[in-house]
């Protein structure tokens, strides 16, 4: 991985350069005192600073080498956690395979993205929750500041003390990172302005039915470079970005049905919720980046520790779909970008594997929690 890294010749290449670019321009803004303001590609939320500035800690290497090097480091913190998981009394070492087998099926992005060290406090989150709410939630707090959806890890706490506890920490931690950024930079909030005009991406499941109708019906819609990603424009375009926003707002619904209708938690349940919650606003995003399946391996790879998870087979459905995301990018992402045969079945492919976990998902959390146990158990 940091072979390929450094030599970024895989298909369109460019990898290594969100760092080399995109993220030492940022950090030298962010140095200078100030978010990155009036510029399209800083969708974060402020938290994304801290990580951006975290190469400062070591001096003695370039920009490049200290950021690379601490994203090692964050994913040998995620091994020796799902080590220790998996060896406890009812765990597995199935999880810890499953990051290790399954992080390099994305070839070397995870090493030139920053969503390895979002991932980390979202796995640490998970799998200390059960002793340490507090601290759990501490950490998704201040997961989410940096990209909103390690708050998801939270979603499947235990009723009464552990929720309070949990949520509680975690609406202080990042309250108290928010106020300290606030103080220290300006523009603190300019992220929000670039989130509400963002099209519909071509990696997406709108763009894959707008990538088909262009195939297939001659829709004469075209792809453009917008907001740091390869973006639909057209016809029906602004339809299909509503559509999937709804489809956010009713899978936000369905999983707090769910949590009202749970009736059972065993110690996999926070962290087989938290990935049904992830995979869900996954595939109803706008965008979904290749990168999201760093997330979505790690989540899996917290279900796995446990025997008693629900979700063993949709973690492993995590694999192949890392897998086909390679291909998409930065494999054949010229034959994603041109919409032809060969990208189109690439990312129909792709996305219907997320679809298809998405839903197996819901359906086995739904089943293993709300069901009475003398009629379904978890499986």
């Amino acid at each position: 991985m940091l072979f390929l890294l450094v030599d970024d010749s895989i298909g369109v290449g460019g990898v290594s350069g969100e760092v080399y670019v995109l993220y030492r321009q940022w950090y030298g803004q962010l140095t200078a005192g100030h978010f990155p303001f009036g510029d399209p590609t800083w969708q974060y939320p402020p938290g994304a600073g801290v990580v951006i500035l975290s190469p400062a800690l070591l001096p003695f290497l370039t920009f490049f080498q200290a950021f690379v090097g601490l994203t090692l480091a964050a994913d040998a913190l995620i091994t020796v956690a799902l080590v220790r998981a998996g060896s406890r009394p009812g765990g597995s070492a199935a999880g810890v395979w499953a990051w290790v087998g399954g992080l390099p099926l994305l070839l070397h992005l995870p090493y030139g993205r920053y969503d390895v060290l979002v991932t980390a406090p979202a796995v640490a989150a998970l799998l200390c929750l059960r002793r340490t709410p507090r601290l759990s939630g501490a950490l998704a707090g201040v997961g989410a500041l940096v990209k909103v959806w390690p708050a998801l890890a939270l979603i499947g706490t235990p009723r009464g003390r552990t929720t309070r506890a949990s949520w509680t920490a975690a609406l202080g931690a990042a309250a108290a990172l928010l106020a300290v950024l606030a103080l220290g930079f300006s523009h603190t909030l300019d992220f929000l302005r670039q989130q509400g005009s963002r099209g519909v991406q071509i990696e997406s499941l709108g763009g894959t039915a707008l990538q088909l109708a262009h195939l297939l019906a001659h829709w004469p819609g075209r792809v453009v470079y917008r907001y740091g990603a390869m973006e639909f424009t057209g016809p029906y375009v602004s339809s299909v970005a509503g559509l999937a926003l709804a489809l956010t707002a009713l899978a936000f619904c369905w999983l707090l049905l769910w949590r009202v209708r749970a009736r059972r938690w065993t110690a996999a349940t926070p962290a087989d919720a938290a990935l049904c919650a992830v995979l869900l606003f996954t595939v109803t995003s706008r965008v979904i980046s290749p990168q999201y399946l760093v997330w979505l391996l790690g989540l899996a790879a917290v279900c796995l520790t446990s025997r008693q998870t629900s979700q063993r087979p949709v973690a492993l459905l995590m694999l192949p779909a890392a897998a086909l995301s390679a291909l998409a990018f930065p494999t054949l992402y010229d034959q994603v970008m041109a919409g032809t045969p060969v990208g189109t079945s690439l990312m129909v492919l792709r996305n219907a594997l997320l679809l298809a976990a998405a839903l197996l998902s819901c359906r086995r959390l739904w089943t293993s929690t709300t069901v009475p146990s003398a009629v379904s158990g978890p499986r």
